[in-house]
């Protein structure tokens, strides 16, 4: 658990903590150099449980403070945990129940739900919805592209994979993210606990609201620096889904890294025919791929799942003709 000033919610994610029903886990907090009561508070819960170990870091930033605590944990299970969030009281015995049975697993995440609940907007609701819709591996495996498939203090992870993979990398994109994909790109298989066992606190201060580390912009580097030496390898053109803003802001950093768009393709009759960078825009029943392979960067809600109906019968395979990255 890596904290900064989080005295305003340290006492209700330490006691959740107390509260879990698998006795055998040591929590391992990195101070990120706190000017608030959070010192004081983990003293405290130290002196209160013996299981508790905090440590004062060089106020390096997240990813340091990730590292260090890496350094320090001692179980071959690590299990991240925010300041600010709330726990299950199953939570952590549930996810090593998983992992014990399943060898083959490497991460387990869970279910979970924002709170407070009455201000949150419709984005965050669907950001919610469709996370925890990602049951099993192979369906985090098709959507892995589009976000960031698990809340980062949700998930319990084996020890030897995440040091295998290098840890924690600060790359100006979000490091759970950048860590995902290089599990995924490592062969980690992930799994997912269907019940909400986590509880993720929004609130205006949330590293996700404020850090350029998580704008879309970020995301979007993320994502391409993971497939330019796979999906993308070798690649000098691609056909492009979506010629909306999420399509062109794709074509702008694809453009930067020599790669060009072919063809755009959309529904919408009023961009049909016309061109768009050079590149025609047409109808996916117009589409001949020839090798070709497809980004399909739409980002209005619930248009993916359109447009996986809509290219079904045309026989592409996701994964290896098309990759949604919106």
């Amino acid at each position: 658990m890596p904290v900064r000033n989080e005295a305003r919610y340290l006492s209700a994610a330490l006691d959740s903590l107390f509260r879990q029903t698998l006795p055998d886990w040591e929590l391992v907090v990195m101070d990120d150099g706190s000017t608030d009561a959070t010192p004081a508070l983990l003293a405290a819960a130290a002196r209160r449980d013996p299981r508790v170990r905090a440590k004062r870091c060089g106020g390096g930033g997240l990813v340091a403070a990730l590292n260090e605590g890496l350094a320090a944990c001692r179980a071959p299970l690590i299990a991240r945990m925010d300041g600010d969030d709330v726990a299950h009281p199953r939570r952590l015995e549930l996810q090593a129940d998983l992992l014990a049975a399943e060898p083959g697993i490497g991460l387990v995440a869970c279910a979970f739900r924002h709170f407070p609940r009455p201000a949150l907007k419709q984005g965050m609701l669907a950001y919610e919805a469709w996370q925890n819709g990602l049951r099993d591996h192979e369906i985090i495996m098709r959507d892995l592209f589009v976000e960031s498939p698990f809340v980062h203090p949700s998930v319990m992870m084996r020890r030897d994979l995440l040091v295998g993979v290098g840890g924690y990398r600060d790359c100006g994109w979000p490091e759970d993210y950048d860590l995902w994909l290089r599990m995924a790109a490592a062969g980690v298989r992930f799994a997912r606990l269907a019940q909400p066992l986590f509880f993720w606190r929004d609130h205006p201060e949330r590293a996700t609201r404020i850090k350029a580390e998580y704008a879309a912009t970020a995301f979007r580097a993320c994502k391409l620096h993971h497939l330019l030496p796979g999906f993308l390898a070798g690649r000098k053109s691609v056909v492009m889904a979506g010629a909306g803003l999420e399509g062109r802001a794709w074509q702008r950093l694809l453009a930067a890294e020599g790669i060009g768009v072919s063809c755009w393709l959309d529904v919408d009759p009023r961009k049909i025919g016309r061109q768009l960078h050079g590149a025609p825009v047409i109808h996916p029943h117009q589409l001949c791929l020839s090798g070709e392979k497809m980004l399909v960067a739409i980002g209005v809600r619930g248009a993916r799942e359109e447009f996986r109906r809509l290219v079904h019968p045309l026989g592409l395979r996701e994964g290896l003709d098309f990759i949604c990255v919106a």
